[in-house]
Parts: structure tokens; C-alpha cells; sequence
């Protein structure tokens, strides 16, 4: 059970944890040892979220998003395979929290009289000055 908050939990049947050996330095130990964790989490399936929040959370996700509808998170940061599975879990806890938070409608406004007028006075000024520019002529 992956906890997201006080009312959202993740079930386990919803995560699929595979382990392989991680990439980078690390001596014997990474050629050896499986520790980076692949967490996959089956996102279009899961009773426990709603159309809305799945569909903020395909956007969130991007290319962590996969064909199927399951997010792949992978985790190789530490050597320890138990640490690695604590990020992993914890990467997908944090994306699932952003995507439950509703962006907040924009409320169209209108700018006021006098910002209008000062914006058409500063182009007025700005107007008279570009027209003195030129070529001088010769008027006297």
C-alpha cells in the first residue's frame, strides 16, 4: 500500500517493481548486484483515481507516460536496492499529489480607463518622437 494522502492510498496490485543492475560508476558492486528499480504503476486501470486527476497526471508525466497507460518511474541514484525503491515510491507519491491539486480558473479582467489612457499617451509620445527623426531638409 503506497499512502498519497490522508484519502488516497495506492493499492499494491496497482505496482509492478522490477530490479536491474544500474548504470554508472560504482566497481564490482554494479556489475554484480540489481539495485536500480523500475516502478511501474498502472495509472489508466486504477479504480482508485479520478478521469480528471489521470488526465493531469498524463500531462505531468510526459514521457514517463507509457502506450498502455502505466507510468515507469526508475530509481539507480543509490547502491542499495532498499533506498532505491524508497525514492521510486516516493517520486510517483509526489507526482500523484501534484496532479490531485485543480489549477485555479483565470478570471478575465480588463485593464482600467487610465492604464488605456497612459498606454496611449506613452505610443503618442513615442510616435512624436520617431517622426523627428529623418533627414534634415532644406526649408531655410
Amino acid at each position: 500500500m503506497l499512502w498519497i494522502n490522508e484519502t488516497l492510498s495506492i493499492a499494491d496490485w496497482e505496482l509492478t517493481e522490477s530490479f536491474t543492475r544500474a548504470q554508472g560508476p560504482g566497481g564490482q558492486n554494479v556489475n554484480k548486484v540489481s539495485t536500480a528499480v523500475e516502478l511501474r504503476f498502472e495509472a489508466e486501470r486504477s479504480p482508485h483515481l479520478a478521469p480528471p486527476v489521470k488526465a493531469r497526471l498524463k500531462r505531468l508525466a510526459g514521457r514517463k507516460w507509457t502506450s498502455d497507460g502505466a507510468i515507469v518511474i526508475r530509481a539507480e541514484e543509490t547502491r542499495s536496492q532498499a533506498r532505491n525503491r524508497e525514492i521510486a515510491r516516493e517520486r510517483l507519491a509526489e507526482m500523484i499529489r501534484a496532479a490531485l491539486v485543480a489549477p485555479k480558473r483565470r478570471v478575465k479582467t480588463k485593464p482600467t480607463l487610465g492604464s488605456q489612457k497612459r498606454r496611449l499617451k506613452a505610443k503618442t509620445i513615442r510616435g512624436e518622437v520617431k517622426a523627428m527623426r529623418g533627414k534634415v531638409g532644406d526649408d531655410e
